[in-house]
């Protein structure tokens, strides 16, 4: 049951990372520039955060199997596009337009579909726990397993790859049973998905462009359409963008809450964010996906700048900390039989703030790749222990009716946390290159800080443990009623 879970979910975590080690040659062949394979790239992020909501509530309307199956087909669809690609646009529209619109409709069904189907916490936790360490596998080993694909055959090769695969998810999947509501399908909010697709589009853009424009005065002219709107040293255009996608989302809420006084089904319904375990939740998500992503990313542009090494020595570096998620990931089920998700989560949180605090004290004292080690095995564990037990509390902590909305909430927050991972840490950097400045020092240590904050998160969860699946529907008296 689990494996086309996994496997899907390793492939969209793939899909994010292993194109960042071809975009040298994906440019020469395209006839494009760096600057534009980059634009595909950052295009599939934004399709993909900005999709996962509406997506999400989609199961609902199709089914579940049926929404996993056509996002499987789309994803499909575009690699193939994408492998096959003469130019910059046709890439666009097979990498940033159909894998994106197809991640963000496979994605939050595997979340759900191994809710529903889950007998028992712990088995839940299991499940979870090998779907999170598929997705962190997918995500550390994309440069490692992209950059070998791409030195011994083709970038092209990377994407006929996702296409092989994906037929495999397909034909596993025929198997997988759906226990879908026997109830009517909801009508669809189109103006709630606009609107929150808008929302967490801008949001998701002002990060990204964080790495350009910096966040305070603006490195560079911005301009839109060859006219320049903000002028170098005016302040950045990410708070503008931020900004719009605070309005939106802000909009958003509001048409939510209309909705519900009318009697219609909304996108989302306002009763998840009554649930403080599950907003604590969340928060502990989007630290840890964006510790994560922004660790990967600090240390690989770290043992390719400063080290000189290809993308296949930094993935073999980066070996011991993908080791750590899988080993704590696949011990999640003994771990939720003897402790509370609370607990993992804190001791989670304990040992990737310790793996994150010996890495830095041991590559500032020396140049030994081997003194990475410990640090990053450390952070692994902690992260692949913490990563299981808080999306097993927050999808837990709601009955199955309210599975799509809390499951395109999750992936929502966990997107924006890995891209604002990346985007943090990137933008450190290139402050922190001036005289006399460490730029990867500096970024560990703002990725440290922000991990002592979901430390502190993850001490404010309740201690209430949750209820069993069979016990759920009584998760609905926990939250105020519609």
């Amino acid at each position: 049951m689990i494996l086309p879970l996994a496997l899907a979910q390793f492939i969209c975590s793939y899909a994010g990372t292993a194109m960042n080690v071809a975009i040298a040659p994906m440019a020469r062949d395209l006839h494009t520039t760096v600057f534009g394979v980059q634009t595909a790239i950052t295009l599939f992020t934004l399709t993909m955060a900005a999709l996962m909501i509406p997506g999400s509530k989609l199961t609902d309307v199709w089914g579940r199997k049926r929404c996993l199956v056509a996002g499987l087909v789309l994803y499909g669809t575009g690699a193939l596009l994408a492998a096959v690609a003469p130019g910059l646009g046709v890439m666009i529209v097979g990498n940033a337009l159909l894998e994106g619109v197809g991640s963000a409709l496979m994605i939050p069904p595997i979340y759900i579909l191994v809710t529903v189907m889950s007998p028992d916490l712990a088995t839940r936790a299991k499940y979870f726990g090998i779907v999170s360490g598929a997705g962190a596998l997918g995500a550390a080993t994309g440069p490692l397993i992209g950059g070998v694909i791409t030195s011994l055959l083709s970038w092209r090769a990377s994407f006929l790859l996702q296409v092989l695969v994906i037929a495999w998810i397909i034909v596993l999947v025929r198997r997988l049973p759906d226990p879908a509501d026997a109830g009517p399908s909801p009508r669809f909010d189109v103006t709630g998905a606009l609107l929150s697709a808008a929302g967490l589009l801008l949001v998701v853009l002002g990060v990204l462009q964080s790495t350009t424009y910096g966040w305070g005065a603006a490195r560079t002219d911005f301009a839109v359409a060859g006219h320049v709107v903000i002028e170098q040293g005016g302040i950045s255009p990410v708070w503008l963008s931020l900004a719009l996608g605070a309005l939106m989302l802000a909009a958003f809420a509001l048409h939510l809450r209309r909705t519900e006084r009318r009697g219609r089904e909304p996108l989302l319904h306002l009763r998840l964010f009554g649930n403080r375990a599950a907003n604590l939740g969340l928060g502990t998500q989007a630290v840890q996906w964006l510790v994560m992503q922004g660790t990967f990313f600090v240390t690989a542009v770290y043992l390719q700048d400063a080290r000189g090494y290809d993308a296949v020595m930094t993935g073999l570096v980066l070996t011991p900390a993908t080791a750590g998620i899988l080993v704590s990931s696949a011990a999640a089920g003994r771990f939720a039989r003897r402790r509370s998700q609370r607990t993992l989560i804190v001791a989670g949180f304990v040992l990737t703030v310790a793996g994150m605090a010996l890495l830095l004290a041991l590559v500032h004292g020396g140049p030994g790749v081997a003194r990475t080690v410990p640090g990053l095995l450390l952070a692994g564990l902690g992260l692949g222990t913490m990563l299981t037990a808080s999306v097993n509390l927050v999808q837990s902590a709601f009955p199955d009716r309210d599975q799509s909305d809390i499951s395109g909430l999750s992936r929502a927050v966990s997107n924006l946390g890995s891209s604002l991972g990346t985007a943090l840490a990137g933008s450190v950097i290139v402050s922190a290159t001036y005289p006399g400045g460490r730029p990867y020092a500096a970024s560990l240590v703002v990725l440290v800080v922000v991990a002592v904050t979901g430390l502190i998160l993850a001490v404010l969860l309740p201690r209430t443990p949750l209820p069993e699946p069979r016990d759920a529907a009584a998760a609905v008296t926990d939250s105020p009623q519609e």
